[in-house]
């Protein structure tokens, strides 16, 4: 499966120029920032406003692990069905670096293996945080469909 992780600006850029043959696209923005405008294409999105927290930011924002990003199942259940589809999954954030490389990190671990490559490529800095989120709601989401997955 082909897992991409884009800017805000470069996924923009790719928008303007026409998307690729097929994708599902994952769009982290931060409060306060419009979604992007990906009207015009025929893609899935899964657009959320989830901010950049690490573990030790929830307390001092009243937050706790079970409720910071809860979309993260209906994150799962779209990612299921992407990988299902064939499509490539584009995952994007603000700089392309923490929030989509966290979340392309897990996705890649928990179907291929390999999330580790992610994490150990320099241009990424991925979200730990949300690495755990997505990599949980993934194991939750396969036993809920059936499709249990022992790659971790």
């Amino acid at each position: 499966m082909r897992v991409s992780i884009y800017s805000r600006e470069d996924i923009e850029a790719l928008a303007r120029q026409g998307f690729r043959d097929r994708a599902a696209v994952i769009s982290f923005y931060d409060e306060g920032r419009e979604p992007l405008d990906l009207s015009g294409t025929d893609y899935d999105v899964f657009q959320v406003t989830v901010e950049n927290f690490g573990l030790d930011d929830l307390v001092k924002y009243g937050l706790t692990y079970k409720t910071y990003f809860p979309e993260a199942e209906e994150l799962a259940s779209f990612i299921f069905d992407a990988k299902n589809d064939g499509v490539e999954i584009i995952c994007q954030c603000e700089r392309g670096q923490s929030r989509s490389a966290g979340c392309a990190a897990a996705i890649r671990q928990f179907f291929d293996g390999d999330g580790i490559e992610v994490f150990a490529n320099y241009d990424y800095s991925p979200n730990r945080l949300m690495y755990h989120k997505v990599f949980n709601a993934l194991i939750v989401e396969s036993f809920e469909r059936g499709e249990v997955h022992y790659r971790y």
